[in-house]
């Protein structure tokens, strides 16, 4: 028996790909989505309140409210893995870790991957004290030491919410001034338990079973090394390229997705949105991932029909 070809193929289920979703049953275009977790890295932002019409809302159950939007739509989700999109005559064969589909026009939406720091113990230690989730792991740290990596608004706002758990929070950056809003300082100082560490960098992660000390590179309060329970690395993040390298999607020197207005790629058929398209790297904001993702499920939708 053929197996069933889709309109369209959206690849992730954060703001970008949700939304495609969304307008792709508004035309009625037959698609699904395949993601890893639905929300994308929205799911982490503790509040967010730059979403037209939500004065404050965290960004996972805004997530959870794109998501049930989708489905009522008639979207169907699929939690799975993509290992490798390839052209097959005159449609496109995605093929993920349990099964593979066809569709005519594939949109990726494939959201940022987090940058590590690179030292030892951060991989033995992931989830064992080390996290890339304050939103998902803060409640964990009640009344614990830990320490935020990184200096923008993301470590700032990780230290904010942390402290709301922690008896201790600490920001190590490298710098000599954090990049994150000037805003963030009088919210330090309000919350008692915040202190800024300059112009210093982590070494390594150690511990036993769980993370239980880092090394810095210089001493700080009369030693190298400081003893928490938490490490929370906000060090931003970069685009998943690796099916773009598949594809010969063309993208810039840092690895961000080409695009033309219509969001299609230099690849005839495959379109992109979201974060990882150099249209919304630029402000890296929920609204315009999501922007993306109603205009190239919009540019599908008229390929369709000059194809009819």
């Amino acid at each position: 028996m053929a197996k069933k070809t889709y309109d369209l193929i959206i690849i992730g289920a954060g703001p970008a790909g949700l939304a495609a979703s969304i307008y792709a049953s508004r035309y009625k275009v037959g698609h699904i989505v395949i993601a890893k977790e639905p929300g994308g890295q929205a799911n982490e932002a503790h509040k967010v309140e730059n979403w037209p019409g939500t004065v404050s809302i965290s960004g996972l159950e805004l997530g959870q409210k794109m998501r049930e939007h989708s489905e009522k739509l008639g979207g169907k989700i699929i939690m799975d893995s993509v290992s490798s999109i390839t052209r097959e005559g005159d449609v496109w064969s995605v093929t993920t870790h349990a099964d593979n589909y066809r569709a005519k026009y594939v949109i990726l939406a494939l959201g940022m991957e987090y940058r590590k720091l690179q030292i030892p113990g951060e991989t033995e230690f992931r989830g064992k004290g080390i996290s890339y989730c304050p939103t998902c792991d803060a409640p964990f740290f009640k009344e614990k030491t830990v320490a935020v990596a990184g200096g923008g608004n993301s470590a700032a706002s990780a230290a904010l919410l942390l402290s709301e758990y922690a008896k201790k929070v600490y920001i190590i950056y490298r710098g000599e001034k954090l990049r994150a809003d000037p805003s963030y300082r009088e919210k330090f100082s309000k919350s008692g338990k915040i202190e800024v560490i300059y112009q210093t960098n982590i070494k390594e992660i150690s511990g036993e079973k769980s993370v239980e000390k880092i090394k810095l590179d210089k001493a700080y309060g009369g030693s190298d090394e400081l003893e928490l329970q938490g490490l929370f690395i906000e060090i931003g993040s970069e685009p998943g390229v690796e099916l773009t390298k598949q594809l010969g999607v063309a993208s810039d020197e840092q690895g961000f997705i080409i695009i033309n207005p219509d969001q299609s790629t230099n690849v005839p058929g495959i379109y992109a949105a979201g974060d990882t398209t150099t249209g919304s790297n630029k402000t890296r904001q929920i609204v315009t991932a999501a922007a993306e993702g109603a205009v190239a499920a919009g540019s599908v939708y008229r390929k369709l029909q000059t194809s009819a």
